[in-house]
């Protein structure tokens, strides 16, 4: 519950005498604060003076006086979630760390999914107001951790001849870190009003990285990573780079241009959902001017990563349009066809790489056979490698988080492919586990969409938004290692979330839960108790 929904509620009635008790007791609080606000800033002030550089320590003094301007906002539900989609959407992943001298790299996102976690638990064990609000996942999610889990008792003594109990362990922990972002984000979705304003905030966010990803394939120059140059940042990796079809591959905020093709792709589906039913603009063809604006920005985004899984993730998201709203499809089809001619006439070497590529079957899979068992090699080509070490254990794996595949204790090759990864990690078992957390929240969903809201549309279609985006990311996980990009996943995360209250807090869901309930109270009072089935 935010901190603008706890003010709507009227205080309860008191005595005059409490009333004035409560003053009197709440007048030292009052004046102690602006000395305690005081002294807060000027021990940042002197901090940033003695410790940190002149233009780190100047913007670190700027956020501080923006935060305790906005303090209202920052220091509530709402502005916790705000800065948890900045960080995500803004800041790449194992780029920057803060400047806290630790033996790890403390990273903005997990200092903000900690405070937000420690939070929630807070508030649920101090304020009786707060409740926890239902998860409707937490099964799927429950059965994909005890796969990973089972994974690592059974290989407990090849983990700790190979040294790698503690890595298997920190696997573990960093999945159920990066879990816990759906947990957080649902429990602060708390009203419809916070469910909309996430959804575009999010569409927003990744048209603002599509731009810039959009202006770093022409200049070569990556803005988000050059954040270390105001923002009190340490840089913890060095710039990648990537070409194809003649020029520069985008990376936007991403880890790689696949990450950041994908992470967009998720995001149309949004972005359209907008164009029919957000609030502003208030005129209908404004807004889907505005939303349909938005929806080209992500699609320039998605182009500047030069990214042939992108093109299969967009497919099938339409192919599941075409089945299942087919006139939604029909329109999508006839407004892309204008834009893809477009397109090959005024990027010729991009739409043959992205789109004619696919034309071209015989090269196309000469392509993905090159290289078998090393960096770089062809994801066909990783097949046969990776089914004979599967063969060895097929049920449970090698453990999750023995595969290292970066760094100086690199022990595997590098596969593309998250369902193979998982199946070589944590077996059968665990690709089960991966099924549960992938297929059965979209099912739910279209179910909800179908059935519980077939009769309110702008529930429904936000419920098929989210099963189209987890469409795109479900066909994505067979052509990259998914988990190892956080952002995506993490965005995934969000989806998932607004899929949650919607299963479970929007109004079809509460007016579904209201006639089941009204129809069990029915069926109990029709049924005749024994005495009177006696009689």
């Amino acid at each position: 519950m935010s901190t603008l929904e706890r003010r709507a509620d009227p205080p309860p009635a008191t005595p005059d005498g409490a009333a004035g008790a409560d003053a009197a007791a709440a007048a030292p609080r009052e004046r102690w604060r602006p000395i305690v606000a005081t002294v807060i800033l000027v021990a940042v002030a002197a901090a940033c003076v003695l410790l940190l550089p002149p233009m780190a320590g100047g913007a670190l003094m700027l956020l501080v006086a923006i935060g305790y301007l906005a303090r209202r906002l920052v220091f509530s539900w709402t502005g916790g979630l705000v800065l948890f989609v900045a960080i995500v959407m803004f800041i790449p992943v194992r780029r920057y760390a803060l400047p806290i001298p630790l033996p790890f790299a403390l990273e903005p996102y997990r200092v903000m999914l900690l405070v937000l976690l420690a939070a929630i638990v807070g508030a649920l064990l101090l304020d009786k107001r707060h409740r926890w609000q239902p998860v409707a996942f937490g099964w799927p999610i429950g059965i994909f951790i005890a796969s990973l889990v089972i994974s690592i008792p059974l290989n407990a003594a090849d983990l700790v001849e190979a040294g790698l109990a503690s890595t298997a362990v920190g696997a573990l922990v960093n999945y159920l870190i990066l879990l816990s972002s759906f947990y957080v984000v649902r429990q602060v979705l708390t009203s419809r009003r916070i469910v909309e304003g996430l959804v575009a905030g999010l569409v927003w966010s990744g048209v603002v990285v599509a731009m810039f990803a959009t202006f770093e394939r022409v200049t070569q120059v990556n803005v988000f990573w050059r954040l270390a140059t105001f923002l009190p940042l340490d840089v913890i990796a060095d710039e990648g780079a990537a070409f194809r079809a003649g020029g520069y591959r985008s990376y936007g905020s991403s880890q790689h241009p696949i990450a950041l093709s994908v992470m967009l792709c998720m995001l149309i589906p949004l972005a359209i959902y907008l164009a029919k039913y957000a609030k502003w603009p208030g005129n209908e063809w404004n807004r889907r001017i505005v939303y349909g604006i938005a929806t080209g920005a992500l699609l320039l985004g998605v182009l500047s990563a030069v990214s042939r899984t992108a093109v299969v993730v967009l497919a099938v998201m339409l192919l599941l349009t075409l089945l299942l709203r087919p006139y939604l499809g029909i329109t999508l089809v006839l407004l892309s066809l204008p834009a893809l001619v477009l397109g090959f006439l005024v990027l010729p070497n991009m739409f043959d790489t992205l789109i004619g590529s696919f034309l071209d079957l015989d090269a196309l899979i000469a392509s993905q056979h090159t290289s078998p068992g090393w960096g770089g090699a062809g994801r066909l080509a990783d097949l046969d490698p990776a089914f004979a070490l599967i063969a060895q254990d097929p049920f449970f794996g090698t453990g999750v988080g023995s595969r290292i595949v970066v760094g100086d204790d690199s022990n595997a090759f590098i596969l593309d492919n998250q369902v193979l990864g998982t199946l070589m990690e944590a077996g059968a078992i665990g690709v089960a586990g991966l099924a549960a957390l992938m297929l059965m929240p979209p099912i739910m969903l279209l179910r909800f969409a179908f059935v519980t809201a077939r009769h309110d549309t702008r529930f429904a279609m936000l419920a098929f938004a989210i099963v189209a985006s987890c469409t795109g990311y479900i066909t994505a996980l067979f052509f990259y290692d998914a988990f190892g990009f956080y952002q995506t996943f993490f965005v995934l995360c969000m989806e998932l979330a607004i899929g949650a209250w919607l299963l479970t807090a929007s109004p079809p869901a509460k007016a579904a839960a209201a006639a089941k309930a009204a129809a069990r109270e029915a069926a109990a009072a029709r049924t005749p108790t024994p005495a009177e089935a006696r009689s």
